[in-house]
């Protein structure tokens, strides 16, 4: 039976952006059974955010945005961690979670199922704000003008 897989950039999105326990919860699993060596505190640093512009299609930094950066080792796999904001645990439960993924550790295929659930309510979620900007959208071609 081949095992579904997520990319990294989905994975990190949906724990980045979703419930607060479940990037806690992951990462618990990991660190309870295997020795996870701290290779970079949790630090603050400073990304450039680069935009494009619509009209002429260009790209430019808009500015910059604090982030929290953690590395870890787990079973000889490097992880990293970065995510937006004063967020140091969180960092260091990505970072676990990503090294856990690269040592290719047994454990990460059974979250599949877990990140592929709250990937889902993320995009409901969305949608249903989506939905109640959509109410006050006004569509001025409509508009009788007497």
């Amino acid at each position: 039976m081949k095992q579904e897989t997520m990319s990294r950039k989905v994975r990190t999105e949906i724990l980045v952006d979703g419930s607060l326990n479940l990037a806690a919860a992951l990462a618990g699993e990991i660190k309870s059974s295997y020795p996870v060596a701290l290779i970079e505190e949790p630090n603050h640093g400073l990304v450039m955010v680069r935009v494009r512009e619509t009209a002429k299609m260009s790209l430019f930094y808009l500015g910059e945005v604090l982030v929290t950066e953690c590395k870890v080792r787990v079973e000889g796999a490097l992880g990293i961690g970065i995510v937006k904001g004063d967020e140091p645990e969180k960092a260091y439960d990505l970072a676990v979670i990503d090294a856990a993924y690269a040592a290719g550790l047994v454990e990460t295929a059974a979250w599949f199922g877990r990140l592929q659930a709250e990937g889902q309510r993320i995009a409901a979620d969305r949608h249903a704000r989506h939905m109640q900007v959509l109410q006050t959208k006004v569509d001025f071609e409509t508009m009788d003008i007497d």
